[in-house]
């Protein structure tokens, strides 16, 4: 009888831990994280070097820019224009990079209710058009009302050396 029992509890122990190992698989796919006790990291704003200098980039590697129809650290980018402009959003407090001033780190609240990176007070957003690390397509497009920049790590735009930004629908907009 004991040996039974000690079986039930020894097999209701691997059930047990298998479904615990299926919850932390499916937590993964959807984002989530295996334990609850981690703190979530920040998005990451670092530098790299591209074509027009060093710039800001999200941890992939991709060129973060600024809009300049966003107003008093607010995103004007919203619906359509997220699609081609997809906003640095973080559930934490972001992280800087190697040569970024952490100071100039902060966050936005969006209309969604995201919360999206800011550098210099400028929302972030990456560009669908940039395909691989360093690249820069979207540099001076004016889709959406406005232009899009690259960021140096003084918050100002990076202007590029030689005239025009190429990439999707350069001069006129979506």
């Amino acid at each position: 009888m004991n040996q039974m029992l000690s079986l039930r509890r020894f097999a209701l122990g691997i059930a047990l831990g298998a479904i615990a190992a299926a919850a932390v698989l499916v937590a993964a796919a959807y984002g989530g994280t295996a334990s609850a006790t981690r703190a979530p990291k920040g998005a990451l704003v670092a530098l790299r070097k591209t074509t027009l200098g060093s710039v800001l980039v999200d941890a992939r590697g991709r060129t973060l820019y600024l809009f300049e129809k966003d107003r008093n650290g607010k995103s004007a980018c919203d619906t359509a224009c997220v699609k081609f402009w997809p906003p640095l959003v973080t559930r934490a407090t972001p992280r800087a990079g190697t040569g970024v001033h952490k100071s100039m780190l902060g966050i936005t609240k969006r209309r969604d209710g995201r919360r999206q990176v800011t550098y210099a007070g400028h929302p972030l957003y990456a560009f669908v058009g940039d395909k691989t690390a360093g690249q820069t397509s979207g540099e001076g497009l004016t889709n959406f009302g406005a232009q899009w920049d690259a960021l140096a790590a003084s918050g100002r735009s990076v202007e590029p050396s030689k005239p025009g930004g190429g990439g999707y629908g350069s001069g006129g907009g979506w």
